[in-house]
């Protein structure tokens, strides 16, 4: 049984999967990761049952997840990631000595992730994209960038450097992102000054870390600017804009784009593609974007759908080669929830993807189970 310590209020939010297994007071199973808690009353009910998730760890010392040689579930493997990553960008913060090989480390961990396990690492992104937390999202944009890396051959040099930048680009925004996004007023002008001063000043903390890498820096600082000219810090415009740049900027659009916030809703990832396709339009190097859209889909892991006979299922893989996505269906045509899954070939006509589903209340799911870690 798991080093246990009680849930903390606001831990769990309604209508998201939970990101780790909840026991009861006695250590028994009490939810699975991927539960989604339905409503408020739900959630004061489960709170007066006791709610305990597996303790951080605390020591010092690098985390073993880094050498850990084992196959990788990235459901399991999420906690730890969250974890890891939020240990990381503290010693970075505090300028601690340990940083640098921290950041390493993680850098690896994802990369390889990715790579065993590429499309259940895209429905992380999908399925916890509806109101992520600051190291949810900057998590996200990690496993986004290691994507387009890949998908436009990027050598290993480059795609660590695009992936530790996507880790750090915000690290001066951390103290207080989650309430600027849960906050339905404007920007105050502090927090405006400290949004456009953010890239300099998160170059700034990775230096005083001993964090040098030269290309890293530059694409922290320009991950604002824009082909036109308009962003910031520099104004920077066109070609003068390093292409892993406009990577990580893509990337961060593409997560805000699908995320809620307190001030407007979540967008569909159809309508997501189709604001990311239209700025192809105006960019001097529109195959970087590009290869983020080749890299998802049309409809990436992760997505509910529905299909040509009525069911309702999660897209688990990517299509390969001829064959369309593969998805598992998990609510029936007459909206009956399946009590297990079933396995559809989206590109056999009873199982074409007709329509993306975007329920306010996304069900609850089996990760580990639809994916086939178990």
């Amino acid at each position: 049984m798991p080093n246990l310590v009680r849930v903390a209020p606001g831990a769990l939010i309604v209508g998201k999967p939970l990101p780790w297994t909840v026991y009861d007071r006695r250590g028994n199973v009490l939810l699975r990761q991927g539960y989604v808690i339905q409503n408020d009353s739900q959630l004061e009910l489960l709170f007066e049952r006791g709610l305990f998730q597996p303790r951080k760890e605390t020591r010092k010392e690098e985390p073993e997840v880094f050498n850990d040689a084992r196959e990788r579930n990235p459901f399991t493997d999420y906690p730890q990631l969250l974890q890891t990553l939020e240990i990381t960008l503290t010693a970075i913060g505090n300028g601690q000595d340990n940083a640098a090989p921290r950041l390493q480390g993680l850098v690896r961990l994802i990369d390889r992730i990715c790579r065993e396990a590429p499309d259940p690492c895209l429905a992380l992104v999908h399925l916890y994209s509806v109101e992520p937390t600051a190291y949810e999202q900057t998590l996200f944009y990690g496993i986004i960038c290691q994507f387009v890396a890949s998908e436009l051959g990027l050598d290993e040099t480059r795609t660590t450097a695009l992936i530790s930048a996507a880790l750090t680009a915000n690290i001066a925004l951390l103290p207080f992102l989650d309430k600027l996004n849960a906050s339905p007023r404007g920007l105050s002008e502090e927090q405006r000054s400290v949004i456009q001063k953010h890239p300099q000043l998160s170059a700034r903390a990775l230096q005083q870390a001993g964090i040098d890498d030269a290309l890293m820096q530059q694409i922290v600082l320009q991950h604002h600017e824009r082909s036109d000219g308009n962003g910031y810090p520099q104004g920077l415009a066109g070609i003068a804009i390093l292409p892993e740049a406009r990577i990580l900027s893509y990337a961060e659009h593409y997560i805000a784009l699908i995320t809620r916030r307190a001030y407007r809703e979540r967008r569909s990832v159809t309508d997501a593609m189709h604001t990311l396709r239209l700025s192809l339009n105006e960019s001097p190097r529109p195959q970087v974007g590009q290869a983020l859209l080749n890299a998802l889909t049309e409809y990436p892991p992760g997505c509910l759908v529905r299909l040509a006979n009525n069911e309702v299922a999660v897209v688990t893989h990517r299509p390969v080669r001829h064959l369309g996505p593969t998805a598992q269906a998990i609510i029936g045509a007459k909206g009956d929830r399946y009590p297990g899954s079933f396995q559809r070939d989206c590109s056999e006509l009873d199982f074409n993807i007709r329509a993306l589903e975007q329920p306010e209340i996304m069900p609850s799911m089996d990760f580990g189970l639809l994916w086939g870690f178990r």
